[in-house]
């Protein structure tokens, strides 16, 4: 199966350059399509200096729409049956990031993996938050269906992913990232984000749209399949749980 790379930037002038050199340079069979989502920096100008070094797509969206919209769009444009989401914001990407990513869709092991770099990586099980934070790769055909929430949902569409994913019984796998780490775009000397920061923001926009992730979950599981109304319960107690999880986690972050 052919693999196609999308990265969605907005103002990431400082990592953008490395993280699609590395998508192109240790993927030369893959379809790489950047994805930017209304930049105002220069963005645009290192992209294009890229270009006479390496080939890929570049989709510039005239406004600023959000992450997963610009995700759906390069899920639309994707012409390879895999699709792997790789954030510009990323610093030491390494080709063993990429195969371990890839590796567990194409031996059929899996219908999702999440990367996380090391340092985040802890129990699942016990956090399902962090679910929220990584690299995602998917079958391109399980993305098609769901366009439209992915567009809508503006904020937490990982955390929508890993919800649906769980809910229709899907395989997903999770990898640990060695030596990967997320830069902080504001600053200037690419300082490494403190995770709980990271969290934090991310915690309250999934809370403020738990109420839309939850009605699209069930509808695109009544629609999809013939589930019973004891599974729909299963799937509300799980986001409850999730959400409680994510309330701790801020009230955890603000007693810092």
């Amino acid at each position: 199966m052919k693999t196609s790379i999308i990265v969605c930037t907005y103002n990431e002038e400082e990592t953008i350059f490395k993280v699609v050199a590395s998508c192109c340079k240790h993927n030369p069979d893959a379809e790489v399509i950047v994805v930017d989502d209304g930049s105002t920096d220069e963005t645009e100008n290192v992209l294009k200096t890229l270009a006479t070094h390496y080939h890929f797509e570049y989709l510039k969206l005239p406004e600023n729409h959000g992450k997963s919209y610009a995700m759906a769009c390069g899920v639309e444009y994707a012409s390879n049956e895999i699709v792997l989401f790789i954030n510009a914001n990323m610093v030491h990407l390494r080709k063993e990031h990429f195969t371990a990513m890839l590796a567990p869709i194409q031996n059929q092991q899996a219908d999702m993996v999440i990367g996380n770099p090391a340092s985040f990586t802890i129990n699942y099980a016990a956090n399902p938050y962090e679910t929220a934070m990584g690299e995602k790769a998917m079958l391109r055909a399980d993305l098609l269906p769901i366009l439209k929430d992915m567009k809508e949902i503006l904020f937490g569409v990982e955390a929508f992913f890993s919800i649906y994913y769980q809910a229709l019984g899907k395989r997903v796998s999770f990898q640990a990232l060695n030596g990967l780490q997320r830069a902080d775009r504001i600053s200037s000397c690419q300082k490494i984000m403190v995770p709980h920061e990271d969290e934090k923001k991310i915690a309250n926009a999934l809370i403020s749209n738990f109420d839309l992730m939850m009605k699209r979950v069930q509808n695109n599981i009544q629609n999809t399949q013939n589930y019973t109304q004891s599974t729909i319960s299963s799937v509300q107690l799980q986001l409850n749980k999730y959400m409680k999880h994510l309330r701790e986690s801020i009230t955890s972050v603000e007693a810092v």
